[in-house]
This record gives C-alpha cells, sequence and structure tokens, in this order.
C-alpha cells in the first residue's frame, strides 16, 4: 500500500520552510511593535460556537466529530470565534483595549483548488474595544505596514463601511437584507438586480444601492458619495465615520487605499468599517486578507464590545511572494563546516563544532565517515561560508586551516582563536 497525503493538505520541504518562517517572524515582528501579544487557541472547539458565528450551514464545510465522551466537537475552521471565546472566558475584566494575535492553522472540508486548501494557516490580530475610527485606522495601517515589511508590493487595500449601504437599506425598510448583503458580498450584481426587482419598495433605494456599491476610488470619490446621500442622515453618518478613518490613515502615513463601497462581508455582525487585501496576479483567489469591526462577542452572549480585527491568509500571502517573485534574505542553514581530515580528527571536530555552536553558530560537521575529496563537496552542497579544515599536521603546530567557501581563500589560524575569529567573521 502506498502511503500519501490527504486530499487538500501539503507538505512543506526545507527551503519552503526557511521561506515560510522568514515571513511568519516579520509580521510577528510586526504586531509586536504595534504593542501586540500572542494567544494559542485549541485546534478543536465546541461544535456550537461555530454554528453560532455561522449558522448551521457551516457544518458542510468543517471537520466535526464526536470524540468519547459523546461530546460535538469541531476542528476550527477560523480563528475569530475561538478569539472571542477565549476573551468571555478569561479576559472580560482585563482593561481595555486589548490587543492580541494568533497564528495557527484551520481546516475545512471544501473542494480543493488553486489557492484554497483543507488545511491552511491565518495570522491575525483583533483590537477589543478599541474606539473606533482610531482602532480601524490603527489596524489597517499595521496590515499595510506588515505588507511593506515583508516586501510584497502589488496589494491593495479596499475599504468600505457597511453603515452605508444598511443605511439605505433601512430608510427604504426593506426585508430580507441579509439576502441582500450575502449578493453584494459576492460582488453578483446581475443577481443582486434580479432580487431587488422582486422587492416592493421606491425605485430610488434600488437606484442608490446599486450606484453606491459601484463607488471605488480614492478620497476623490467622497464628495460624490455624499451628494448621493444628501437626503439620508443614517447613511451619512456612516459616511463621516468613514471620512474621520481615511483621516486617521493618512496620519499614519498610509494613503495607498480604495474607497470601495461594494464591500459587505457577508456575516451580520459586522458593525461599520469592513475591509479586504487584494493581490491581483493571484487571479480568482486574490484577497489576501479581510476584516473590519464588528460585535461578535455580544453574538456569543458577552458584554456588548466593539472589536477590529482582520486575518491574513498565509498561504495566500505566500504564493503572492511567489507570484512577485521575491528573494527573501533568508540565513543561511550552515554557516561553517567543520571538516576531519582523516577519521582521527572527528573527535576534535566534534569539539570546535560544539564550541561553535554554544556561540550560536549553525554548524555542521561529518557525521558520514566520507573521504577528505568528499567533504568539500559535502560542505559547498549544504551552502557552507567557512570550511574548518581540522588535520594532524596542523594539529601538532596548535592551528586549522580556515578557508573561505566564496573566495576559496584559506588561512592558517591558531586553535584557540578560531571560534572568536569565526563568530566575528560571520556577524560582522
Amino acid at each position: 500500500m502506498e502511503l500519501q497525503k490527504p486530499r487538500g493538505t501539503r507538505d512543506f520541504l526545507f527551503e519552503e520552510m526557511k521561506e515560510r518562517k522568514y515571513v511568519e517572524g516579520t509580521l510577528r515582528g510586526v504586531f509586536e511593535t504595534y504593542g501586540y501579544q500572542e494567544i494559542k487557541t485549541p485546534l478543536f472547539e465546541d461544535l456550537s460556537l461555530f454554528t453560532l458565528k455561522s449558522g448551521e450551514g457551516i457544518m458542510e464545510q468543517i471537520y466535526h466529530f464526536k470524540d468519547k465522551g459523546g461530546r460535538d466537537l469541531a476542528l476550527r475552521p477560523e480563528l475569530t470565534a475561538p478569539v472571542a471565546r477565549l476573551y468571555i472566558n478569561q479576559l472580560q475584566k482585563v482593561p481595555k483595549p486589548i490587543k492580541m494575535y494568533y497564528f495557527g492553522s484551520c481546516f475545512r472540508y471544501e473542494r480543493p483548488q488553486a489557492g484554497r486548501f483543507r488545511q491552511f494557516w491565518q495570522l491575525g490580530c483583533e483590537l477589543i474595544g478599541g474606539k473606533s475610527p482610531d482602532a480601524e485606522g490603527e489596524v489597517i495601517a499595521m496590515a499595510a505596514h506588515s505588507l511593506e515589511k515583508i516586501g510584497l508590493t502589488d496589494f491593495e487595500i479596499h475599504i468600505g463601511d457597511l453603515g452605508i449601504i444598511r443605511g439605505i437599506l433601512n430608510q427604504a425598510q426593506l426585508e430580507d437584507q441579509d439576502q441582500i448583503m450575502a449578493l453584494i458580498d459576492k460582488g453578483d450584481v446581475e443577481e443582486l438586480k434580479s432580487c431587488l426587482e422582486r422587492v416592493e419598495t421606491d425605485q430610488k433605494y434600488k437606484d442608490i444601492l446599486l450606484n453606491l456599491i459601484g463607488v471605488q476610488g480614492h478620497r476623490e470619490v467622497m464628495e460624490e458619495v455624499r451628494e448621493i446621500l444628501e437626503d439620508y442622515p443614517d447613511a451619512s453618518k456612516s459616511l463621516q465615520e468613514l471620512e474621520r478613518l481615511l483621516d486617521v490613515l493618512e496620519s499614519f502615513g498610509f494613503s495607498n487605499y480604495v474607497v470601495n463601497l461594494g464591500i459587505a462581508r457577508g456575516l451580520d455582525y459586522y458593525s461599520g468599517t469592513v475591509f479586504e487585501i487584494y493581490v491581483h496576479g493571484l487571479g480568482a483567489q486574490k484577497q489576501i486578507s479581510g476584516g473590519g469591526t464588528y460585535n461578535l462577542i455580544e453574538v456569543f452572549g458577552g458584554e456588548k464590545v466593539e472589536s477590529t480585527g482582520f486575518a491574513f491568509g498565509f498561504d495566500r500571502v505566500m504564493e503572492a511572494l511567489k507570484q512577485q517573485k521575491s528573494t527573501l534574505p533568508l540565513a543561511k542553514t550552515v554557516e561553517v563546516f567543520v571538516a576531519p581530515v582523516s577519521p582521527e580528527m572527528k573527535f576534535k571536530s566534534f569539539e570546535i563544532a560544539d564550541k561553535l555552536r554554544k556561540e550560536g553558530i549553525a554548524t555542521e560537521t561529518d557525521l558520514a565517515g566520507r573521504k577528505f575529496k568528499k567533504l568539500l563537496s559535502h560542505a559547498n552542497n549544504l551552502g557552507a561560508r567557512y570550511v574548518v579544515l581540522v588535520g594532524a599536521r596542523d594539529l601538532e603546530q596548535g592551528h586549522v586551516t580556515i578557508k573561505d567557501m566564496d573566495s576559496s581563500l584559506q588561512e592558517q589560524v591558531a586553535l584557540e582563536e578560531v571560534v572568536n575569529l569565526l563568530v566575528s567573521k560571520i556577524r560582522r
């Protein structure tokens, strides 16, 4: 029987893992400079946590099972709901705002396709109890800062406010608002038109709605929207909130945004600002992140407190960097290879390697009993910057030979100085 990995999952080999660890570490570093602290939640939770958030329909998309005690559990399909549960359990009395971030794998039973897997990773954050639009502006600025830090250039951040659309729907006293919002979220304009044709309300509301969801642009579109909403006080109030958010963003030094009033983010607990990040080179899977402000904690029976957050689809971020042909500044796996010239020299090689490792220098030595002629070839395959040649004749004179693999230059170094010299060369 030939064993294969489960459908919709992947194996990651050495170079790919180095790239993923570099990007993960860089994003973590940016989050922490904004005052976020890491949390970790279980891989599986009570099934009800996800059905409360997304409805019973999510059952078709998630891995759920009964444990040996008969409890209904599910592998987490996303991390926002577990974070809300953690807050309710342990953090309600902690002074706000609370800043937390997470990184972990999630699971969804979906048809595998380009950019979509059954096991995938999310790296995201939640800011609980921050006052909008200041909190929203900082969160969006941090998302942009994160992508700039890893060298991603071909991205767009699209920003909208659900209050604008909901203000029109409420003033029109439309029923089935969730269906309309879901169609806007899908971007299915033709189906939305068909849906609106079946709705009994003044045609002006339908026209305004279709006009609004087509609005995209920079700050200059705000005047056009302001005129459209002149007679709609609730929607106008949300527009003012959006304008204040843009002011905050620009004060953080970020102005490369797109105002997009067609963003809906389908779920009804979103309460205001929403945003999505696109990399158009990814085609149909262009969205690498989404987020906004919401009241999910109240849905789970907690206090009414607004949260602002987002999550990067980590796998899509990695694919975007690949599409961009980014060269990441990865550290070498091996800096030094200690080569025993003869079998009798292996113990002295182990001793030198041990001292280098204790100084934090990535070091390899020969564990396969290779002949001397193959040692340099092996060191080259490992990508070592330096090779320490340990020979009996050199040791009798109290030194070893260091070979620079880039220049091919060699120098003899006193045995007691070899560690300090290599440390200084590598760290300078």
